[in-house]
């Protein structure tokens, strides 16, 4: 980054953008196709028959989880999505509430769980794509076999790697009709054969005579109940297209309300036509979908069909994750440009592709691969990777939960482009049953599940804790680690607002109501941030407001070429003719 003197000495810095909350979004959302948004990010049919064998209570636990999770934090997630506008997504809301730490920390976790559930979902990729040969008999012995479904996880993710060294757009072609055909179609299918199958007279093997309510006294077999919150995951990437919707306040809650009927519609659908034609004592994690596709299809006298659906789930599990690959990843790359990675893992290559990290990522997804080898079966190997990645990913939604508390008490007077509704009220209903439903499936999350083998429960659970347990230390690790040299001297990311105020985030904002800071707030802020006065500390943040106090050059010089030794090379610099708003208006 270009610095030169300004005539009081200091150092002129293009400045950020102030913060746009008096600006208004351009609506371009309508509040169905903010419903369609949040139906296609969630639903996804690898987890169906999981709760096939709840039979009707199924319909109980899909209800709870969308009235407890599902709903309380889309609204949390809108407000925080609408107000606090610019780039960092959920790193933003967490840092503007509770400060770089535990933000550093909810994006590092985001980015975990979703490299946990690689394996996971491409263990049920290897099932699907098993089943699209034939007999049947062979595709369940090939499907249970672990060299089979170890080669076929790490084969298709490499090469999913490997393909989005070239860039984004063919991996956004495949993730798009990978949506289409191996997802909303099959489902679809999967509801009307279940639907057929019923009005032909079939026989059905739901007991008919079984509760809607749970038997919670059989606690070990409600455990799998709590991989349903997983089905609902997602709702803090969608949020952070409220701004561009017309009316939020009215039009989200409704986008919601829509979207909540239409999943649980396709959930319940889907898992009561698995339980039609499959025994609950005979339903398996990762195949009974796909077995149930082959009865329902046979009952039609077209049991073939079966195998094509194989191959359509399977198509969209690739492109699901040819995708997701790149995304979470690209959010790490972001914000470790502003100091919370090496500067040899923010390198990307001439497609913009961060390859140190989806290397690094590569890594954990190999070694989390092989608990196929270690433990008893691909289907137990399945729970416990998707039971981490719940716990990892629950933990994260509840350090959302605690900034938007924390963020109503210290900064109450900016202007929200979306507000939780019912006052303080609402605040407290929606908070208190999002967190209390968040920690009741964290605990089952460690509980053995009776219905399948998962070895010796001391096992199970030891693996449970200890991997989460490393998992959730680990960004803690990486923050006290962090070095001024880390910060990119070419970081887009914009200030906080306690720090352009001078404040750190526990203390409550004294800016009035509509109070938009001047450039010059902002460039002193994102100086500091540089150590442009010195080491950033937040015994320091106050300095950003004390005009008595100018940025030293000698500090900035340090800083960049920290980076460069540490980078291995030198960081581009401003042309001296550019704009100084180039910058800012790209953002």
């Amino acid at each position: 980054m270009a610095t030169s003197t300004t005539p009081s000495g200091g150092i002129a810095r293009p400045a950020p953008s102030a913060p746009s909350k008096g600006k208004k979004a351009v609506a371009t959302i309508t509040m169905g196709a903010m419903a369609v948004l949040i139906v296609t990010n969630i639903v996804s049919m690898r987890g169906l028959a999981s709760q096939a064998e709840y039979g009707y209570t199924s319909i109980f636990y899909y209800v709870f989880a969308a009235l407890v999770f599902l709903v309380p934090y889309s609204l949390v997630c809108a407000e925080l999505a609408s107000t606090w506008t610019k780039s960092g997504g959920l790193f933003r809301w967490c840092t503007e509430g509770l400060g770089p730490k535990w933000g550093w920390a909810a994006m590092y976790y985001e980015w975990q769980m979703v490299v946990i559930w690689f394996p996971a979902v491409l263990m049920f990729g290897a099932v699907s794509l098993a089943y699209i040969f034939w007999p049947e008999t062979f595709d369940a012995k090939l499907a249970s076999n672990v060299i089979y479904s170890l080669i076929v996880v790490l084969g298709v993710y490499w090469l999913s790697t490997f393909n989005m060294f070239r860039g984004m757009k063919s991996a956004n072609t495949l993730s798009t009709l990978g949506g289409l055909f191996g997802t909303i179609i099959p489902a679809a299918v999967l509801i009307i054969l279940g639907i057929v199958y019923l009005c032909m007279g079939n026989p059905i093997h739901i007991d008919t005579h079984q509760s809607f309510w749970p038997d919670f006294s059989k606690f070990s077999t409600i455990v799998l109940a709590a991989s349903i919150f997983l089905f609902f995951a997602g709702m803090e990437m969608q949020a952070v297209h409220v701004p561009s919707m017309k009316d939020p306040a009215r039009s989200f809650p409704k986008s919601v309300l829509i979207a909540v009927v239409i999943i649980l519609a396709i959930f319940i659908g889907g898992t009561l036509a698995i339980g039609f034609v499959i025994p609950a004592k005979d339903i398996n994690l990762l195949a009974s979908l796909l077995v149930a596709y082959n009865d329902l299809w046979a009952s039609l006298g077209v049991p073939w069909l079966g195998n094509v659906m194989a191959l359509l789930i399977t198509f969209g599990v690739i492109g699901q994750v040819s995708v997701v690959i790149a995304a979470p990843s690209t959010g790490i790359l972001a914000v470790g440009k502003a100091g919370y990675l090496p500067p040899k893992l923010q390198k990307t290559n001439k497609n913009g592709i961060q390859v140190p990290i989806l290397w690094v990522q590569g890594i954990f997804v190999t070694i989390l691969a092989l608990a196929l080898v270690v433990l008893p079966s691909v289907q137990s190997a399945y729970q416990i990777l998707s039971q981490m990645s719940t716990i990892i990913y629950l933990v994260m939604v509840l350090i959302i939960y605690w900034a938007f508390v924390r963020l109503r008490r210290t900064e109450p007077n900016v202007k929200r482009g979306f507000r939780v509704p019912g006052g303080k009220f609402g605040e407290v209903l929606v908070v208190t049953v999002g967190v209390l439903g968040a920690l009741i499936a964290m605990v089952l999350s460690l509980v053995p599940p009776s219905q399948i083998n998962t070895g010796s429960p001391f096992v199970y659970v030891l693996i449970l804790v200890i991997g989460c347990a490393v998992f959730l230390i680990f960004p803690f690790i990486v923050y006290a680690k962090r070095k001024p040299g880390w910060r990119n001297p070419n970081t887009t990311f914009e200030p906080f607002d306690w720090e352009i105020e001078g404040r750190t985030p526990d203390k409550v904002s004294k800016w009035p109501a509509g109070y938009v800071p001047t450039d010059e707030q902002v460039r002193r802020a994102a100086l500091w941030e540089d150590g442009a006065f010195g080491p950033v500390s937040m015994k320091t943040v106050g300095e950003v407001t004390d005009l008595s106090i100018q940025p030293n050059e000698a500090f900035m010089k340090k800083n960049e070429e920290a980076f460069e030794e540490a980078s291995g090379e030198k960081p581009a610099q401003t042309p001296p003719e550019a704009d100084p708003g180039a910058d800012a208006s790209k953002k």
